[in-house]
């Protein structure tokens, strides 16, 4: 898988970041990074800009992006998990924003060859949003249902986006791996590539906390109105 995952020699900087982190090895260009956590399968590190709701988690193992297939093998981590584990309120690295977003670019949409979940911030109007397409019976329950067109709702993105297309599942926890769930549900029956895939996580909140529920989220150019990057929905400013 060496062609598509990369090489340990490779000098992309978030993958010579992990090395700090994990090894000791220091990167070419100071200074080195602050390494929140580290454990056997990932590191966090903070985004940029730096504050306290943009976070990202990388492989502690060489891996380029979405592109690899070892992500959706039965061996891979399953890093969704361990990014909602430290984002989600009391985790070892929470975001602190009301509602929180992650978020995976594709291939051509990311800045850094080393694969890397952000863990964000996503407006209320995305909540309100996604709670609303729930309510309406407008999303996916089963991972089979997912590329289905009537699963498929446009959301308004930050910033003056506009309006993007997304194909939504509805799951109860995060259990199994989305790569593996994307691969074999959306990517291999509908002849896409993965390396052209966005995913973003949004937890469900209400006034109480966390609903018990997530909203997964995946785009690519060949919806109409379609985007490859997670970056029109999640907050990092």
């Amino acid at each position: 898988m060496q062609s598509l995952c990369g090489a340990p020699t490779d000098t992309d900087p978030l993958w010579q970041d992990v090395q700090y982190c994990t090894q000791g090895i220091a990167p070419p260009t100071p200074p080195p990074p602050t390494c929140l956590k580290v454990t056997a399968n990932d590191v966090v590190l903070h985004g940029r800009p730096e504050n306290t709701h943009n976070y990202l988690l990388l492989p502690s193992c060489r891996i380029t992006g979405i592109e690899c297939p070892f992500i959706h093998t039965d061996s891979a981590p399953n890093y969704w998990r361990d990014a909602w584990e430290n984002a989600r309120s009391g985790g070892s690295v929470p975001v602190q924003y009301r509602s929180i977003g992650l978020g995976i670019n594709s291939q051509g949409a990311r800045h850094f060859n080393q694969l890397h979940i952000h863990m964000a911030g996503v407006m209320d109007s995305t909540q309100r949003r996604l709670q609303e397409l729930e309510s309406q019976g407008r999303m996916a329950t089963q991972p089979s249902q997912w590329a289905a067109p009537g699963n498929q709702s446009p959301i308004t993105g930050n910033s003056g986006s506009g309006d993007r297309v997304y194909r939504i599942l509805r799951l109860r926890d995060l259990q199994q791996n989305l790569f593996t769930l994307l691969y074999r549900n959306v990517v291999v029956p509908n002849s896409l590539s993965m390396a052209n895939q966005t995913m973003i996580v949004v937890p469900k909140m209400t006034a109480t906390g966390f609903a018990d529920a997530f909203y997964v989220l995946n785009s690519d150019s060949s919806l109409h109105d379609g985007t490859s990057t997670c970056d029109h929905l999640l907050v990092y400013n």
